[in-house]
């Protein structure tokens, strides 16, 4: 199949139980203040994440990628349909620490030292010091930050604070990881750095990702499949499987296949601002 022949714009509308993620019609609206009227975020959006996939959401902005995250969080209630991670609700997976959530801004704590910053959700669970402190160090040697378990986090770069936030959003062994334009912020060296970090780091720790992006050469390098959404009220336009062989690298941006799902995956974003401006 060549690009865009497997783009559809009707994914299947829930994942069985132990499967995965799902979203099964989520609307979301919020409230209106004085006179504005409400603002509808998300419109009838269902969706399969299966098991260990890693799916990229990209869109205008505002057109709901990080509203969906929030959703399968419990962060957000849906105004109508449901999430659910293998078949329970978003809260069951949140109270078994089963998530784990990165934000663009890593916000560490400035007053912990990086190791007690990794250690905070596992010192938040009641996890014994020794035990913790194990695991913490486990996770700095997995991202790449041997050597800066005592520093403070101002002494740290940007896209080393990012990768202790990963090391403390993987704490807990999460099921599923969600990230909301972590490296966004990041100059394109080290985006690149990290985007290959992260492909390592995931294929060890085999958690389901849910990846928010403004970047259709970033969602093609990284993903399994990409989800086009349109502008508010997001929807999904398509979903784009990624059919580029794993392991990747940043050698795979000269496969000629890379570009064709580039060139697809532009056009679906074309095509979901052309249907909101019908």
């Amino acid at each position: 199949m060549r690009a865009g022949e497997r783009a559809h714009t009707k994914p299947s509308a829930a994942a069985p139980v132990g499967t995965g993620v799902a979203f099964e019609n989520v609307s979301v609206s919020f409230p209106g203040q004085a006179d504005h009227p409400p603002i509808q975020a998300l419109d009838g959006v269902s969706l399969e994440v299966p098991e260990r996939q890693f799916v990229s959401l990209i869109g205008p902005s505002g057109c709901g990628k990080s509203t969906l995250l929030r959703v399968i969080s419990d962060i957000v209630e849906p105004s109508e349909g449901a999430a659910r991670i293998d078949g329970r609700a978003p809260r069951a997976a949140r109270l078994a620490r089963e998530i784990g959530f990165v934000f663009q801004d890593p916000a560490l704590l400035e007053w912990r030292r990086v190791l007690e910053n990794v250690a905070l959700p596992l010192e938040l669970a009641g996890v014994a010091t020794r035990e913790r402190e194990e695991r913490s160090r486990e996770l700095l040697v997995l991202v790449g930050l041997t050597g800066f378990e005592a520093a403070w986090p101002r002494q740290l770069s940007g896209g080393m604070r990012q990768r202790a936030a990963i090391a403390r959003a993987l704490a807990t062994r999460p099921r599923v990881l969600l990230m909301d334009e972590p490296f966004g912020a990041l100059d394109q060296i080290t985006r690149d750095r990290l985007n290959m970090e992260l492909v390592r780091i995931t294929e060890a720790t085999q958690a389901t990702v849910l990846f928010v992006t403004h970047s259709i050469r970033e969602a093609v390098l990284l993903s399994d499949r990409v989800v086009v959404m349109s502008p508010r009220p997001g929807r999904i336009v398509s979903v784009i499987d990624v059919d580029l062989p794993r392991p990747r690298s940043l050698a795979t941006r000269d496969d000629p296949r890379y570009i064709e799902l580039i060139k697809a995956g532009a056009a679906e974003l074309e095509k979901g601002y052309s249907h909101h401006d019908e």
